[in-house]
């Protein structure tokens, strides 16, 4: 097999989640929904980010974190999985570095003492993201409620992000959850990426691995968009496999027929 970064010029390896927060390509759209969620939390404010899988969703969280000075700003990310309350706030506390140990009760009370120092003590604004939230249970979404909630709910300290797919858009629009969202003072929500939108991406990746041309022709960015439907981590998968595909024929440009073997051999 030759080698795609001789045959194409890349640098390193283009198509991977290895990119550097510099490197990410921020479309209007996907720029809009992070200065909205950046805006609630220097706020102090909470935010959701519900987006379909593939939409950028990772790349917005990322960039958030990036553009928090540490000297500010103390972020703790959470992988949420499907978790009661008293386990979801163990996972929060091993995030924060506190022992998770203890009652529910006790593990809140633990949680808010470490987010009001982080504020009063240390000088630092607590955020904390909760990823896959819609993974979450009802019950355990509405801890958000009482995190967040000092002094008689009189004081802003802790700011939140919710992100998930569109499964939390729905669990917050239940009733008993009202409180919950009312205290999402920004909601962005993301879409799979437009036909033209899918080449400037293709177009930025390769740029960012060294290649000095683009390597797919335009049936093969057709070909991509029409099986991916602006999906990124489809992109991903059918680039990288149809740049391997057309490495292997030394080809130097790839094209659509690249991208169709590529696909027999992806899920």
């Amino acid at each position: 097999m030759k080698d795609q970064q001789a045959i194409f010029g890349f640098h390193k390896t283009p198509f991977t989640r290895e990119l550097a927060e510099n490197e990410h390509l921020l479309l209007p759209h996907l720029d809009e929904a992070l200065k909205g969620i950046q805006g609630a939390v220097e706020e102090r404010m909470s935010a959701a980010l519900i987006a379909p899988a593939g939409a950028g969703k990772t790349t917005i969280l990322r960039s958030l974190k990036s553009l928090l000075p540490e000297a500010r700003y103390r972020v703790r990310y959470v992988k949420v999985t499907n978790l009661g309350k008293r386990d979801m706030c163990r996972e929060i506390s091993a995030a924060c570095g506190l022992r998770p140990a203890g009652n529910y009760p006790a593990l809140v009370r633990s949680l808010q003492e470490h987010f009001e120092n982080n504020y009063a003590v240390d000088g630092l604004r607590p955020v904390l993201i909760l990823d896959e939230s819609h993974d979450l249970r009802p019950g355990t979404l509405d801890m958000v409620r009482i995190l967040t909630n000092f002094d008689m709910d009189s004081k802003l300290v802790l700011s939140v992000v919710l992100a998930g797919q569109h499964g939390l858009a729905k669990m917050l629009a239940r009733d008993e959850l009202q409180s919950i969202a009312k205290r999402m003072a920004h909601c962005a929500t993301l879409r799979l990426l437009s036909r033209d939108e899918s080449l400037q991406y293709l177009q930025h990746r390769c740029a960012v691995a060294g290649a000095s041309d683009f390597p797919f022709d335009h049936g093969a960015v057709e070909t991509i968009y029409e099986i991916s439907r602006g999906n990124l981590r489809a992109i991903d998968a059918l680039a990288f496999k149809a740049l391997t595909k057309a490495a292997e024929k030394g080809d130097s440009v790839v094209s659509s027929v690249h991208v169709v073997a590529a696909k027999k051999e992806l899920l």
